[in-house]
């Protein structure tokens, strides 16, 4: 028979013999500079039922590298979440806004434990905006999709968005090892920015871009939702692999306070009594 654990009296408390359950790790890469609106956005969050923290303070609970480019901050996050045995992570850019209910939604996907990565929606700093997902290489943002909508894509920002760590556990295993600032990491995530030469034409070629669409298109070219047991998610969804619900409408907001959309482009706005839909 297994021998019960028994409460460890210190003082006047009872304290608890099981270890915490490291479900999630919320991380922000940032410059040190937030605005008040992201302050106000990401500490005003509903808390779901059921949800536990280490400390009183929530600010304290994330996982923020500061001055760091972008890909190494994210480099240096995989590393502590996989440290910290964390089943999740979740990326918090401080340049996004979050609607109150984010961490609402997004325990929604943490309970069902169905879907390796989910992402919210925002727009391009610009005017006129761009919705941020991606259907394919070279092609544009992808369009046919209303509010409301949960879109699969091949493309996603890192703005607001949760992985599964056996995803990333997986890609560590086949990263090389660097050093940023004296800690040794893998380079998981990298921001393109090199010249090749085609062997097939010698001419030169330039490859650049940002981290995100990087690593979206890694996982997919080196097969790394099957390599990490979602051999099965990935029959359902052999090409757009990535979810992006635009339920969770975040603000993509500038130093100076100017937040994107400035308004809600028309051809996403759904009709009365629109119903909204899964595009595959």
């Amino acid at each position: 028979m297994k021998k019960q654990k028994t409460f460890k009296q210190i003082g006047g408390l009872v304290k608890n013999p099981e270890k915490y359950l490291n479900r999630l790790l919320i991380s922000t890469p940032s410059t040190g500079l937030f605005r008040a609106e992201w302050v106000h956005a990401r500490h005003s969050q509903i808390i779901p039922t059921n949800w536990s923290a280490q400390t009183i303070t929530q600010f304290m609970n994330s996982l923020i590298p500061v001055e760091y480019s972008v890909a190494d901050a994210y480099n240096l996050i995989v590393k502590s979440a996989l440290e910290s045995k964390v089943e999740w992570l979740l990326t918090i850019e401080q340049d996004n806004v979050l609607p109150l209910d984010a961490f609402i939604r997004i325990n929604e996907y943490m309970r069902k434990g169905d879907i390796p990565v989910v992402s919210a929606l925002y727009f391009t700093k610009s005017v006129p905006p761009e919705p941020i997902l991606y259907r394919g290489n070279g092609n544009g943002y992808f369009s046919d999709w209303k509010l409301g909508d949960k879109v699969w894509v091949t493309g996603i920002p890192q703005g607001f968005t949760l992985y599964h760590m056996s995803v990333m556990k997986a890609m560590w295993n086949e990263s090389p090892e660097y050093v940023v600032s004296g800690t040794t990491t893998r380079r998981i995530f990298e921001t393109p920015n090199r010249i090749l030469v085609d062997p097939e034409t010698g001419g030169m070629v330039s490859e650049t871009g940002t981290q995100d669409l990087a690593w979206c298109k890694r996982v997919i070219k080196e097969s790394f939702l099957e390599k990490s047991g979602w051999g099965n998610f990935v029959k359902t969804h052999p090409v757009n692999q990535m979810l992006v619900d635009t339920n969770i409408l975040v603000k993509h907001i500038t130093l100076d306070g100017q937040q994107f959309p400035l308004s809600m482009p028309s051809e996403f706005i759904p009709e009365k009594d629109y119903k909204p839909q899964e595009r595959l």
